[in-house]
């Protein structure tokens, strides 16, 4: 399993690359794993109003239909719309290809409490 170091994790199961006051997000390795194929992303729609640890989306697989989470509260100003077309994506490149939203945060110090890489490979371990 990936978990790179330069990101920062929730306890969800997603991954938070940070941009000045923007935050890229997606689901971990371990989670597209979990989930097995991916068939189908529900994205959040753009200039929705998120909320830390609320579901804004939805990620089906072969196996199970599961809750995506916003880890910071902000405003969607950006969608991964590919994943329209190539759902996959979320399996094959979890970090890169298959992010799933962007947040223009409301305080960036909310990315502060989330989970480092170390801290993330500890929770799943356990699991």
């Amino acid at each position: 399993m990936d978990f790179p170091d330069e990101l920062r994790y929730s306890e969800e199961h997603e991954w938070v690359a940070v941009d000045g006051a923007r935050a890229r997000i997606g689901i971990t390795d371990f989670a597209q794993d979990s989930l097995g194929d991916v068939v189908y992303v529900e994205l959040p729609g753009v200039g929705a109003n998120v909320m830390a640890h609320a579901t804004c989306a939805e990620v089906e697989s072969t196996k199970s239909v599961s809750e995506i989470f916003s880890p910071v509260t902000g405003t969607v100003v950006e969608v991964n719309e590919a994943l329209n077309d190539a759902p996959e994506q979320v399996n094959a490149d979890p970090y890169g290809a298959g992010w799933i939203f962007v947040v223009e945060m409301a305080d960036p110090a909310e990315v502060d409490a989330l989970l480092d890489a170390g801290g993330y490979r500890a929770l799943v371990e356990e699991a």
